[in-house]
């Protein structure tokens, strides 16, 4: 039986597979990729170089979407046949036959999970950058522009409160790869004394652990707001956080890091006090997690739907399909943005339609169980 109810899953979960990630990728990359070639020049061998580099992303978009077209038509052309019922007449639970779905969907979740870590984050990083090295090429290429980073610490009040305030601020220009350019730095972090560091350039010294700063003014600054003192310099040494180097090295999008790199940027993201970045990093990061366990939640669905008795065709399974899919990605949209202005946890705002649609899946079984 569960030979035979595998041989009869994965047939569609492969055609769903090719389906889902060719509307995928001919609707978000291809149009693009066609559109730069004819206006901006792209070289077809670059397209079609990026094109599999994307693939990746939409393979992994389409195992969950292809978990549940593969259960609701299997299961659904079962019960149509009738061939449910004569398992259930042979003694077999109805738990005991979407067995072989949950298992087929703890191994598409497995996949997933390899995939979201190991394969896609890369080649969505490396495809950006072959897309825009080749449309860049007669431009020197920055890393990153306008670097912004605020540093904050604790005050204690008299009340026995604690707020944060601005210690350092610091901001470039851009960043070649090699060195800052056009820094502007406001250094309150040392009690009595502050300064403002107006630089042309500046480069870490890994060797010494400090900045480099080249053909810039260091203005001196008494507590109160007056003047006290000023320093021109071809180059100085100052100690500051390498902290912005960090940031700009490891700043990628969101979908060009693994979980691993993820926490990494949320560690980085929190040395600046940006809350609205770290709450946004935080909610990715447990998407990241749970995106994975769609796979095994929309097989639990597909399979307690299609278990329930009827006369459907393939037709009618694939727009329940298609009505689910769309539900509980609207979910999930809408979860997470919830999340992000925190008005619940991330992990509620990243979990949450799967504990909805997998209550679904169990009520739905259970019902049929009953009957």
């Amino acid at each position: 039986m569960d030979r035979y109810l595998l041989s009869e899953l994965i047939p569609p979960f492969l055609f769903g597979v090719g389906a889902f990630s060719s509307i995928g990728v001919t609707v978000d990359a291809v149009f693009d990729l066609i559109r730069k070639i004819v206006e901006s020049g792209l070289p077809v061998g670059i397209a079609i170089q990026v094109f599999l580099l994307k693939m990746p992303y939409f393979i992994v978009l389409a195992f969950p979407m292809s978990t549940l077209l593969a259960t609701l038509m299997t299961y659904s052309r079962l019960s149509s046949e009738s061939e449910l019922i004569a398992l259930r007449g042979c003694g077999v639970s109805v738990y005991r036959m979407v067995l072989p779905a949950v298992m087929l969907s703890l191994v598409v979740t497995g996949m997933t999970f390899v995939f979201n870590e190991q394969v896609t984050p890369t080649a969505n990083y490396q495809a950006n950058r072959i897309l825009d090295s080749a449309l860049k090429s007669d431009k020197p290429i920055l890393k990153q522009q306008n670097i912004f980073y605020p540093e904050y610490r604790d005050l204690q009040e008299k009340d026995g409160t604690k707020s944060k305030i601005l210690a350092r601020l610091f901001y470039a220009d851009q960043f070649d790869g090699k060195r800052m350019k056009g820094l502007t730095i406001i250094d309150r972090s040392t009690e009595g004394l502050n300064q403002v560091v107006v630089a042309e350039s500046a480069q870490w010294n890994g060797s010494q652990s400090v900045w480099d700063f080249y053909n810039g003014t260091i203005y001196l600054v008494a507590p109160n707001g007056s003047y006290r003192n000023i320093l021109r310099f071809e180059q100085q040494q100052l100690k500051l956080p390498r902290t912005p180097l960090s940031l700009v090295e490891k700043s990628r999008d969101y979908g060009e890091m693994n979980i691993s790199e993820s926490l990494e940027q949320l560690t980085v993201e929190k040395l600046g006090g940006d809350r609205q970045k770290i709450r946004k990093l935080q909610v990715r990061i447990q998407q990241k997690i749970s995106l994975p366990f769609v796979c095994l939640v929309f097989g639990l669905v597909g399979a307690a739907m299609g278990t329930v008795p009827q006369r459907t065709g393939r037709g009618t399974s694939f727009g329940v399909c298609v009505i689910v899919i769309f539900s509980y990605y609207l979910l999930f949209f809408v979860s997470g943005a919830i999340g992000q202005a925190g008005i619940i946890s991330p992990f509620l705002g990243a979990w949450l339609p799967n504990f909805i649609f997998l209550f679904i899946g169990l009520f739905l079984l259970i019902r049929v169980a009953r009957r």
